[in-house]
Parts: structure tokens; C-alpha cells; sequence
């Protein structure tokens, strides 16, 4: 028995040898490494017999009939895509609140970029109402005020002189020089000589002609064209010369003068755009369009020149009350900025500000949005602590730009 086992491990010994090696063959040589990397008792795989197929083609069949296969994406886009169903499903359940004065979110494109909150900032007619985004309202706000020619032409010409020229120094003097024409007309209605103008005088060159809209004032309050001879001079030359009809009437001129006087350039009121949500993965997000960000030609201009001022100021030594203002002045190179206000339910009020805009504008905008405006509350920041509770001071003083999220709790 004990030479059967001695057999048995010499034979095993032997196998687990590795391949045979002749007697002339030198002991340095190697084997190759594709033959070294394969076991010398490897076998070929066999491939599946047709049995085996047919009963795997069967199984496959029946689970596929009781459970269909679902296609999943086959791209990061297709990806993306079912991505955003699903929370536009999520959304769905949860809901978004549509209260009056606000907007619901549109569905996003599944073939377009991200969804963003906020598709711009826009701005709201005076005159005509609509909303506009900001590359519109300049173009719309001229050509509803030349629309307004056919119904008051004395008030469209007000509002063009005082829109359409951009120079309020300019205007301010041309505005004066029109009112002093009129109360000497007002003053001395017996006098010919104060109910003639003459187009050509340098006064009249200097500071009216080259605004826009002076002459519809003119022909409009009841001035007419005519071409009166000059004493000591060959040819007749042009005036305004007030009618007869308007002559008779000086209360008119003098309320005309009035509003002249104490008219603004009509500009578009920014749109709050106030949209409220429910907690959901949509109002999660927080992405701004670059209106929030980019700046005018204007404000370019403006920003370069601080940039050319701090480059002087760092060669000197500056007090606390300097290095203040400085801040100051970096904090208003933003000029939108976005709030949202959590309430105590988890809804979310959201709008578009201005970010110089005082803190009342914040505080009378939440008041619209509740059921009962005299209800007490507070503003909370996002760490817990209350904000200030100064309606004076400027978002930009507090930090509120170009974004920021808030909550509201009872006082």
C-alpha cells in the first residue's frame, strides 16, 4: 500500500513538472512566451451543442414575453433627455403653484440646453403694456410715442422731447428757453413782437432746434410756419407765429408749459416676472442668463474708468472710510439681481429686481404674494439670520446680487 501512494505522488510530481525538456538542449534556453502563457493541459472550449441552443433560445423567448426588454439611451444626450422626463414627471407630482400674477415654468426642449428660471430679463411698456425683452424696448417705447401723435399730439411731443434726446442737460436748457417763450406770450398777450419766433435766431439754433421733438411742441400747442420780412434785410426769413385761436386761449399755453416742465423721459418699468414654486428638482435650480451679467457700452465705459482710478489709488495709503467706498462702488457694477423667499410651506417666490433697488421693494413684493398682506413677518438669510430690516437700504449694500435665497418667517 505504502508503494501504490508513493507511485501516485510521483506521478503527480511529474505532471505538475511542466513540459520535458531533451538531454542536448541547453538549460538557458526559454520557451516562448505565447507557449509559456497557454497550460499544456489546456483543451479547446466546445462550443454550445444544438440542444443546449434551442432550450436557451426557449427560456429567452418565454422571459422576454413575460418581461419586454426596455430600450435604455445609447448616448449621453438620450441620457440627458430621460434625465429631464423624469423630472418633469417629478414636477408633475409634486406640481407648480399658479397663482394670479405669476408663471409657470415652461417645459424645457429636450433637443435645446439646460432649462433656465429666468429666460432673460425683461422690461414693461408704460404706454402700451406689453413686455418686452431689453434689446425691444427702446425700438417699441419710440414707435408707440409716434403712434401717439394721431390721439395728443401735445403730449407726444412732450414725451419725445424728453425720450428720444438723451443730453438731460440739453434738454433742461431747451425745456427752459420754451418756457420763458411762453410766459412772455402770457405776460404781454398785446405785444406782437413776443408771438414770433425766428427760426433762424442763435438762441433758438443753439438750444431747441437740435432737439427732437421741439417743433411737434410748437405746431402742436398752435404755432404755424410763415415767412415774414426782416427790417433791414432784403429776403423774408421763417417764424413760428401763434394763431389767433391759441392766443385766446392762455390758460392752455400755461397748463401746456406746465407739463412740459414736469414731464420724465418715458422709460420701460423692469418686469418682476414673479413666478411661484412648489419643492421640486426644478426649483432647485438657480441659473442666471447673461442679462444679469452683461454690460452696456455705458457701463463699460464707467467701469473702466474705477478700474483707472484704483490703479492711482494703490500707490497711496487709503483710511477704513476709502477702502468702504471702494466696496461700495465694486458692489454696483451689477445691475440685475434675482430673489427667491422660501415660505414656511417650502413654496418658493421668485423675481427680478434691480440691484440698487431698496429693500421696501422686497418687503411690498412678498406682501403682494400672500393671502393676507398684514400679516407680520421677517426676512431670514440662508444661514438663519435676519436680515436688516431697513427698507432704505440698497440690495447691493446688503450683499443681495446678482442672485440670492432667502426665507420668511413669522414675527
Amino acid at each position: 500500500m505504502k508503494k501504490f501512494f508513493q507511485e501516485i505522488k510521483a506521478d503527480i510530481k511529474f505532471k505538475s513538472a511542466g513540459p520535458g525538456q531533451k538531454l542536448t538542449e541547453s538549460v538557458g534556453e526559454k520557451i516562448p512566451k505565447e507557449k509559456a502563457r497557454q497550460p499544456a493541459h489546456r483543451q479547446p472550449r466546445q462550443g454550445p451543442t444544438d440542444e443546449a441552443q434551442m432550450a436557451a433560445a426557449a427560456a429567452l423567448a418565454r422571459l422576454e414575453h413575460k418581461q419586454p426588454r426596455a430600450r435604455g439611451p445609447t448616448s449621453q444626450d438620450s441620457i440627458r433627455n430621460q434625465v429631464r422626463k423624469e423630472l418633469q414627471a417629478e414636477a408633475a407630482v409634486s406640481g407648480i403653484l399658479e397663482a394670479p400674477g405669476t408663471s409657470v415654468v415652461p417645459e424645457p426642449n429636450e433637443e435645446g440646453p439646460a432649462h433656465l428660471e429666468v429666460p432673460g430679463v425683461c422690461f414693461t411698456c408704460p404706454l402700451t403694456g406689453a413686455t418686452l425683452r431689453k434689446d425691444q424696448r427702446d425700438a417699441c417705447i419710440k414707435e408707440a410715442i409716434l403712434s401717439h401723435f394721431s390721439t395728443d399730439p401735445v403730449a407726444a411731443s412732450i414725451m419725445k422731447i424728453h425720450t428720444f434726446n438723451k443730453d438731460r442737460d440739453r434738454v433742461k436748457l431747451g425745456v427752459d428757453t420754451i418756457a420763458k417763450y411762453l410766459d412772455n406770450i402770457c405776460l404781454h398777450p398785446e405785444e406782437e413782437k413776443y408771438r414770433k419766433i425766428k427760426l433762424q435766431n442763435k438762441v433758438f439754433q443753439e438750444r431747441i432746434n437740435c432737439l427732437e421733438g421741439t417743433h411737434e411742441f410748437f405746431e402742436a400747442i398752435g404755432f404755424q410756419k410763415a415767412l415774414l420780412p426782416v427790417p433791414d434785410q432784403e429776403g423774408p426769413e421763417e417764424f413760428y407765429v401763434l394763431s389767433e385761436a391759441a392766443l385766446a386761449q392762455p390758460q392752455s399755453l400755461e397748463k401746456h408749459k406746465e407739463q412740459l416742465q414736469s414731464a420724465e423721459p418715458v422709460r420701460a418699468s423692469l418686469a418682476r416676472q414673479r413666478r411661484l414654486f412648489r419643492p421640486s428638482p426644478l426649483a432647485s435650480q438657480f441659473d442666471l442668463p447673461r442679462d444679469f451679467f452683461n454690460l452696456t457700452a455705458e457701463e463699460v465705459k464707467r467701469e473702466q474708468r474705477l478700474r483707472s482710478e484704483a490703479v492711482e489709488r494703490l500707490s497711496m495709503l487709503r483710511t477704513k472710510a476709502m477702502r468702504e467706498r471702494e466696496e461700495q462702488r465694486e458692489m454696483r457694477k451689477y445691475t440685475y439681481t434675482l430673489l427667491r423667499v422660501r415660505f414656511p410651506d417650502g413654496c418658493l417666490l421668485q423675481g427680478t429686481f434691480y440691484a440698487r433697488e431698496r429693500m421696501a421693494a422686497l418687503y411690498g413684493f412678498v406682501r403682494e404674494a400672500l393671502q393676507n398682506d398684514w400679516l407680520p413677518f421677517e426676512l431670514l438669510a440662508s444661514g438663519g439670520q435676519k436680515l436688516s430690516e431697513d427698507e432704505n437700504l440698497a440690495f447691493n449694500e446688503c450683499g443681495l446680487f446678482p442672485s440670492y435665497k432667502m426665507g420668511i418667517g413669522k414675527c
